[in-house]
């Protein structure tokens, strides 16, 4: 693991995740970073306090983009389940929520950093690992009645 902070890549693929018990409610985000080889480099699941689902989603993805700038990649491949987050950053669907507006902007912003995006509307069932990071972090701070609860591991595990 060590050393792949600095080593460049030139892709890494970037799974997100965000939800809510409620809308709103208690909500987490999952995060898991892959390089091209599909080896996991990062994984993330953290509580965010009380927001609505699509502002989780939003944010797992703002999260997810700035912990991928450590990587120096210049390709990104996000795999997320919000069909709205998609359509929206593909500029299929307008940002109607005002909650919504200044998240989609520092998204935009962030993407624009890379070479080459890739955004993938995926089922839930692709990304369940960071599903499970999402329930993770939110169960987390329900048992113990913490406003913010965060972990942050690195792993070897592969994608492929």
């Amino acid at each position: 693991m060590y050393g792949e902070k600095t080593k460049k890549h030139k892709k890494i693929i970037l799974f997100t995740d965000g939800g809510s018990k409620g809308n709103p409610g208690p909500a987490g985000i999952g995060i898991l970073i892959f390089n091209k080889d599909g080896k996991l480099i990062k994984k993330v699941s953290e509580f965010i306090g009380k927001t609505t689902n699509n502002v989780a989603e939003y944010t797992a993805l703002l999260r997810g983009l700035e912990l991928s700038k450590e990587f120096n990649v210049d390709e990104i491949e996000i795999k997320c389940d919000s069909k709205l987050m998609v359509n929206q950053l593909k500029k299929k669907w307008k940002v109607k929520s005002p909650n919504l507006k200044p998240l989609y902007q520092k998204v935009r912003l962030l993407l624009s950093a890379y070479r080459k995006v890739n955004l993938i509307h995926v089922p839930r069932s692709i990304i369940k690992a960071a599903d499970k990071l999402v329930n993770k972090a939110i169960n987390s701070s329900l048992d113990k009645d913490v406003e913010v609860h965060f972990v942050e591991e690195e792993t070897e595990s592969t994608l492929f």
